[in-house]
């Protein structure tokens, strides 16, 4: 019975904790490492591509496009977990924006006059990077959220 009282303890101490828990240096540079790698690989490896501009150009905005939309859902589903508000139409937007994303990119490689290495670099600078940047953007409203709680 004891037993069972101190597991419901922990278990309440953690949900309890779930935001006032600071993210550790090592994850937030790790994270942060992870973006800026994917980003500049990629970007680098626009930059030599024997691409045409206008393809480049493309390739460039999936990036942005798709870094904004994860962020984007990550914080609209923090602020649903917080109990903030926010509308229907922005959660399924951020959600449909970032399949979208994902999408175009597939579908640009799929089509795309390259060898299938540099296609397979592309998609994985790219997971790298809307990946890393879910994580940057935890670890920021995390650190946030500690801040303020420390005050």
């Amino acid at each position: 019975m004891e037993n069972a009282l101190e597991n419901n303890k922990k278990v309440k101490t953690r949900k309890e904790n779930q935001f006032t828990l600071k993210p550790s240096p090592a994850f937030i540079s790790a994270s942060w490492a992870a973006l800026s790698i994917g980003m500049a690989s990629y970007c680098i490896g626009l930059w030599n591509s024997s691409l045409w501009l206008n393809e480049k150009g493309y390739y460039f905005t999936l990036l942005l496009f798709g870094l904004f939309s994860v962020v984007s859902v990550q914080k609209s589903v923090r602020d649903r977990l917080e109990g903030l508000p926010v509308t229907d139409a922005y959660y399924s937007i951020s959600w449909f924006t970032t399949f979208a994303s994902i999408i175009l990119l597939v579908i640009g490689l799929w089509n795309a006059d390259m060898e299938l290495s540099e296609k397979g670099f592309y998609g994985m600078c790219y997971t790298l990077s809307i990946f890393a940047a879910v994580a940057v953007q935890k670890n920021t409203r995390d650190m946030k959220y500690y801040d303020d709680s420390e005050k």
